[in-house]
């Protein structure tokens, strides 16, 4: 079982920028591959961006592509979302996720996602 706490949403103004961190209980975190999503009100949940167990791979939607950055530091047991230029749009509960299966491929689909955070709500305000 892995246990995913988010933190670092906030409000914050357009243009701005945040850090999301997830921290992950276990020592088998550098065996998992990440994701990152967004819910905002009313909307179906999307995937954001993904970073594979190795770290060489990542994944960003077309919307934060250039502006948005993931990566992990697996000696702490973290994933980082940085967000820079924040754009209204962006605004959701972001929620970390984790693929159960050691060394497995990223996806960007939540059904493969077996592990995942509380979530943390980030505000852009205009």
């Amino acid at each position: 079982q892995v246990q995913l706490v988010e933190s670092g949403g906030g409000l914050v103004q357009a243009g701005g920028s945040l850090r999301l961190s997830c921290a992950a209980s276990g020592r088998a975190f550098s065996m998992y591959s990440m994701g990152w999503f967004r819910q905002a009100p009313g909307k179906e949940r999307e995937i954001v961006s993904t970073i594979h167990w190795s770290g060489g791979s990542t994944y960003y939607a077309d919307s934060v592509k250039g502006r948005f950055t993931i990566s992990r530091d697996n000696a702490k047991n973290t994933l980082y979302l940085q967000m820079n230029s924040l754009k209204p749009e962006d605004t959701a509960v972001y929620t970390c996720a984790a693929r159960r299966q050691s060394f497995s491929s990223t996806s960007t689909y939540d059904t493969d996602y077996d592990y995942w955070g509380q979530g943390t709500q980030v505000t852009v305000s205009s």
